[in-house]
């Protein structure tokens, strides 16, 4: 019989019990809400990484083991088996639908693709070189002001509308991003085109000739959707649920978990790799001159979309998109493209030097992703808005859920508070 109960006794002896919690996967969690009120005491845990902010049954991550499960899916099977509108019916919905299922809810993606035409005039008020992340954070909350219909967080009809307009119209908004720093006209999406498919022919279409996008990109932009979907309580999620938690509308939570996802240390890992290529492509090194530097603890280079703070042993992504990465190079040609050729030499010898392998540092996701976009033409800093892209199913299934949860509150972590202690006013005068 598994214990339920665990006792902490403080300096003074005195006893504080507490519950045990146990999931279907992961360790056991001692349940400290009533721990102040009990014994007076809080707990100090920089950035929550022994914490568990709340219940979720949407996404698992095994680190060690290096598992990845959407609703108990595996994501290998997701990726090989299954399609992004697919994903997002799964982690909306928790269970994978029928074909009746799938096709309407297909239907009603594509069928809300389409933004207010009052909308596209936020666009031209933004710096013609602002940065598309600063742009998408600035209209998806814009999004409440002209669909406030469906705003009331108490009704799951008005939830469950705002889930499906978001889904719907993020590629048609990201795609205006770009088509804005270009100076290009926007384009409208087409109802019978894919998810992956309608964004590429919006970002790369000219209403002066005809458009079809590569199907390998779009095979790949697929993948990339399904395999960033959701990644469990990452920084994002995890902004996306506070800012929920006081009860802000849908579109002002996911613009929140954008800002998040723009940050260098979550988002902007795959366009870090790009970068740190090219830097290697255009110094004239070899490659040895790079992976000595790697190896050399003074050194502060150090090698991008290598290892993973999550994932100790390897990637699971990272193995599935190894394989489209090679497709998509393969059928472009590394030759004369000195960034996939670099790449490849790198790879090859992380995954065969002895160094690499006995501290883990495998390439991961982002190593290949960003290859993958750059390969399909995709700038720089439209890498994490097609991230944003992505995640934008796992932030609302994840928003969906807290709506659900009967425990759900409002966030308010605690502080070890470190400043002054009480003190008293002095005027101005007698402070000399």
């Amino acid at each position: 019989m598994s214990k339920k109960e665990i006792n902490l006794c403080d300096a003074e002896g005195n006893t504080t019990t507490l519950p045990l919690k146990t999931g279907s996967h992961g360790p056991t969690v001692i349940d400290i809400s009533n721990l102040y009120q009990q014994s007076g005491y809080f707990t100090y845990d920089p950035g929550f990484t022994s914490t568990a902010s709340c219940r979720s049954a949407i996404t698992y991550i095994d680190g060690e083991e290096g598992i990845l499960l959407y609703r108990g899916y595996p994501i290998e099977q997701l990726a090989a088996q299954s399609s992004y509108i697919e994903v997002c019916y799964l982690l909306l919905y928790g269970e994978l639908p029928n074909g009746e299922q799938l096709a309407k809810f297909d239907h009603i993606i594509k069928h809300h693709s389409m933004v207010h035409e009052g909308l596209k005039n936020f666009y031209s008020g933004f710096h013609h070189d602002a940065h598309p992340m600063a742009i998408m954070v600035g209209t998806v909350g814009a999004l409440s002001a002209f669909y406030h219909d469906s705003t009331d967080i108490t009704q799951a009809r008005h939830r469950e509308i705002s889930a499906h307009r978001l889904i719907s119209k993020m590629p048609t908004m990201a795609s205006y991003c770009y088509k804005y720093s270009n100076g290009q006209p926007f384009v409208y999406p087409q109802n019978h085109l894919s998810y992956a498919e309608n964004f590429l022919q919006m970002m790369f279409s000219l209403p002066s000739e005809p458009y079809k996008a590569n199907p390998t990109f779009v095979k790949a932009l697929d993948l990339i959707l399904i395999l960033h979907a959701d990644h469990e309580q990452n920084a994002s999620t995890s902004t996306v649920r506070l800012a929920s938690s006081s009860g802000a509308n849908p579109f002002a939570s996911i613009a929140a978990g954008i800002a998040s996802l723009w940050g260098p240390a979550h988002g902007g890992a795959n366009e870090a790799v790009i970068k740190m290529l090219e830097e290697m492509v255009n110094s004239g090194q070899n490659i040895e001159h790079y992976i000595k530097k790697a190896k050399d603890k003074q050194d502060p280079f150090r090698l991008m979309g290598f290892g993973h703070r999550v994932y100790k042993n390897h990637d699971p992504r990272a193995k599935i998109i190894r394989n489209m990465c090679h497709e998509l190079v393969d059928e472009l040609g590394a030759e004369n493209q000195p960034l996939f050729e670099m790449a490849m030499k790198l790879e090859k010898i992380a995954l065969e030097d002895e160094y690499f392998i006995q501290r883990r540092l495998y390439p991961n996701v982002d190593f290949y992703s960003g290859i993958i976009l750059r390969a399909m033409g995709i700038p720089l800093n439209m890498f994490t808005v097609i991230f944003a892209m992505a995640r934008t199913v796992g932030w609302i299934a994840h928003w969906l859920e807290m709506m659900d949860d009967p425990q759900q509150k409002i966030g308010r972590p605690r502080q070890l508070y470190t400043g002054h202690k009480r003190r008293d006013y002095r005027s101005v005068v007698d402070r000399d």
